[in-house]
């Protein structure tokens, strides 16, 4: 695996390349080591790429610096997922623009039954604050543990983190930089407690400062491994607004949170709702209608008592049924229609 990843993460270095070509050269060349032998002429030729991507390809220099990144997993026991791996985020995968590498440290299942994003301003109010905070922990309260994930700014995104580490949830941060580094540097803390309690993820190997840019692919992965995306608070511009525009499309779910019609910091959100590509968010319960979770909790629940029933022997079975088909099913009841003494019931 360690000789595949090597390629993936080469390729995923190589400059002006990006994910949807990547995926394109792995698609037509049957791997990302061979997108390394071919020739230039070949490459050329491979929708999307011609000849400056072509020339890149076969003269950049990143095999040695993909090596220093596969000793950096190795001594600091990263879990990496590759696009073509099983394993690889199932949300995430059906993003066009999916990184075809991620590294994560911590451990945490990217393919969990419900998994929903938080983002918001930088710079929120108390009422932003109040209301991140009262979501997680209802949620929690009403039994539902979704995974929470944001994005360890300032902010809406450390309010997200917090609240689900307090209300024992696990949490998943994504970066805009390498896991040999923390931004904001302030959150170094708060990193290290998510990753006893979920997990840091990223598409970027070490080394990799946060430059702006990052941010924008950053705000990608958080919409693309959610089911839904929560806008708490946002002003008109923004990374949320980004983050929730690229979650409608990939026709996945966005939520904001209203607010009073002249509150800038809230003026995204209301826009969004305006704009129908965001419900609005007034309880819990609106989440959990949106995305069908009592009916899936109940769906689960049959199919666990299926899978029990199914455990029991003949005499058991009708010893249930008798039960669930009876009203108030006395011991007596069961003795004279199973003709056996309450005893051995």
């Amino acid at each position: 695996m360690n000789k595949e990843l090597k390629y993936y993460i080469a390729l995923s270095l190589i400059p002006g390349i990006g994910s949807v070509n990547a995926q394109n050269l792995i698609a037509y060349l049957g791997s990302p080591e061979a997108v390394f032998k071919e020739k230039k002429q070949a490459l050329e030729k491979i929708t999307g790429i011609g000849a400056f991507l072509a020339k890149n390809i076969i003269k950049s220099d990143v095999l040695s610096r993909a090596d220093a990144s596969l000793d950096f997993i190795e001594k600091y026991k990263i879990k990496t997922y590759v696009f073509n791996d099983k394993k690889y985020p199932i949300r995430l995968k059906q993003c066009s623009d999916a990184p075809i590498v991620l590294f994560q440290k911590g451990e945490i299942n990217l393919n969990a039954n419900k998994i929903i994003s938080i983002v918001g301003t930088r710079t929120p109010s108390n009422y932003g604050k109040t209301q991140c905070n009262n979501l997680i922990e209802e949620l929690k309260l009403k039994g539902f543990s979704p995974i929470v994930v944001s994005g360890l700014a300032y902010g809406i995104d450390a309010c997200a983190h917090r609240a689900a580490l307090e209300n024992n949830l696990e949490t998943l941060a994504v970066l805009a930089h390498g896991l040999d580094r923390i931004y904001p540097a302030t959150h170094k803390k708060m990193a290290i407690d998510i990753v006893e309690k979920g997990a840091l993820l990223t598409e970027f190997v070490n080394e990799v400062y946060p430059a702006r840019t990052n941010f924008i692919s950053r705000n990608r992965i958080i919409a693309g491994l959610s089911d839904l995306t929560i806008v708490m608070e946002s002003p008109k511009k923004g990374g949320s607004l980004i983050t929730a525009d690229m979650a409608f499309g990939y026709n996945r779910e966005v939520m904001a949170l209203p607010a009073r019609i002249n509150d800038k910091k809230s003026a995204g959100c209301n826009y969004l709702i305006k704009s129908n590509k965001a419900a609005m968010l007034e309880s819990v319960d609106d989440i959990v209608k949106l995305l069908s979770w009592e009916e899936k909790n109940k769906q689960q629940s049959k199919s666990e008592q299926l899978e029990l029933f199914q455990q029991l022997n003949d005499e058991q079975k009708k010893l249930m049924i008798i039960m669930e088909e009876t009203e108030n099913c006395s011991i007596d009841y069961l003795s004279r229609t199973l003709k056996k003494p309450t005893h051995l019931l």
